[in-house]
């Protein structure tokens, strides 16, 4: 949650992103090509929103039956869930699906097919986890429930000795805490601190909004199958629950690889707010990118393999990021600032394996502030 407002500094070195601008432009311009979504892009799309709703389909109208199948069926949902996540809700909601801002708004609500609600996240996700990468206080991806600490500035418990082994359960539980009880928690919370995420819409507005939500969503996936479906209804509910464990895992894993490693920087600015870099170097300095080159990889988490990329240009598709890649990297190596790449993604989580056990140990000093003063974590 927000605690304070932040200053990025303007004067370390503003030549890097001014440049690479100006070589993404001229790569799409020689290109004759839009920084929108394309044609791979639409693709895919049909293929997720299948891979999710074809078995959903197959169960309730009676064609798939036999206890086996109905679990199958229920991981297909949840590895589909996670490519809708990455591939399709993610781009729309950046505005970059498509160069129509009608259709990048229809497709930003597939985030209603994991559980979740476009404003929360879009202010989650786009104005505090973008603007403030890896900075305690106001990106919430690194602040998660008390057992489990993502950041060195977090209260260090004796349990967290044991999260790098404990953690990717918890990864299984995020959708599920999107469809229950968080999206209600976050409204309420961005409500009292006077950042709605609505825009123009009112609080009561948006809360009629998430329960008639939450309604229809439980209704469909929860109290239909109960209906029709041949097994009792505990059943049901344990097959939900084994839907989002699968597409909460793939999603945390994929996240996490990127920002919770030990080449990730968590800094912390002075008491007047000012960091010491600036947006765009935070951004190389807090992300890295994992498995370059795995096509298979690229495609099916949404280009989120490459995230340096992602956070230097949100506002262009993940289909072009490969592309990029090789531009961000050479700027980088000119001005002499890190560009962090995992080779592949095997080595993308044995690397957040180890970030979550020097986290859990208290290896992983904290900043102080801009100064660059270390000091012991804090224990609980």
């Amino acid at each position: 949650m927000q605690e304070k407002k932040l200053k990025f500094s303007t004067k370390d070195t503003p030549e890097f992103i001014k440049e690479l601008r100006a070589s993404v432009r001229t790569y799409f311009a020689e290109h004759n090509i839009s920084r929108y979504g394309n044609r791979s892009l639409f693709i895919k799309s049909i293929a997720m929103l299948a891979l999710y709703i074809i078995p959903f389909v197959l169960m309730m109208t009676g064609v798939v039956t036999a206890f086996p199948l109905l679990l199958a069926m229920w991981v297909l949902m949840g590895i589909g869930m996670a490519g809708i996540g990455m591939g399709l809700m993610h781009d729309a909601n950046h505005g970059t699906f498509s160069e129509n801002p009608r259709i990048n708004r229809w497709v930003s609500k597939s985030i209603y097919l994991l559980g979740g609600f476009p404003p929360n996240w879009r202010y989650q996700h786009n104005t505090m986890h973008h603007g403030f990468t890896n900075i305690e206080g106001h990106d919430e991806d690194i602040r998660p429930v008390g057992i489990l600490r993502f950041s060195p500035h977090r209260p260090l418990y004796g349990i967290h000795r044991f999260q790098q082994w404990y953690a990717w359960f918890f990864y299984g539980l995020m959708t599920i805490s999107w469809a229950t009880t968080k999206d209600f928690r976050q409204l309420i919370g961005y409500h009292r601190q006077d950042v709605l995420p609505g825009g123009k819409e009112s609080f009561p507005r948006l809360l009629t909004d998430l329960i008639i939500a939450k309604i229809i969503y439980f209704a469909v996936l929860i109290v239909l199958p109960i209906i029709l479906l041949p097994v009792a209804w505990y059943w049901i509910v344990v097959f939900f629950l084994v839907m989002h464990f699968v597409a909460g895992f793939i999603l945390g894993v994929v996240f996490q690889t990127a920002h919770v490693v030990p080449s990730s920087a968590y800094p912390l600015a002075d008491e007047q707010g000012n960091l010491e870099n600036s947006w765009a170097i935070r951004q190389l300095m807090t992300t890295a990118d994992f498995a370059p080159g795995n096509k298979l990889i690229s495609w099916y988490t949404g280009g989120l393999n490459y995230q340096i990329e992602h956070h230097l240009f949100p506002n262009i598709s993940h289909v072009h990021y490969p592309q990029l890649a090789p531009i961000v990297q050479a700027a980088a190596a000119k001005y002499n600032l890190p560009y962090h790449q995992q080779g592949s993604f095997g080595q993308a989580l044995h690397n957040h394996y180890q970030m979550l056990r020097q986290l859990g140990r208290g290896s992983v000093l904290q900043q102080d502030s801009v100064t660059g003063i270390e000091g012991e974590p804090a224990m609980a």
